[in-house]
């Protein structure tokens, strides 16, 4: 299991922070996501052998955000 943590920007509200959070969560292979507006981070443990990081935050950006 890899964990990564990455910025996020673009979340408003818990809205934003629970669109980003399922679509990590969809991505085949996430154990765990956890998102926070304050802190404008994801947190993410994954199977890499399943998923990679640019599929992470492919997820993001096609959810309506911006990683950084």
């Amino acid at each position: 299991m890899e964990r990564v943590t990455f910025e996020i920007k673009g979340m408003t509200c818990d809205h934003c922070v629970s669109t980003v959070t399922n679509a990590l969560k969809n991505v085949d292979g996430v154990k765990n996501a956890s998102v926070s507006l304050t802190q404008e981070t994801a947190k993410v443990t994954y199977d890499d052998s399943k998923t990679s990081l640019d599929q992470l935050k492919q997820a993001v950006v096609a959810a309506g955000y911006e990683v950084k």
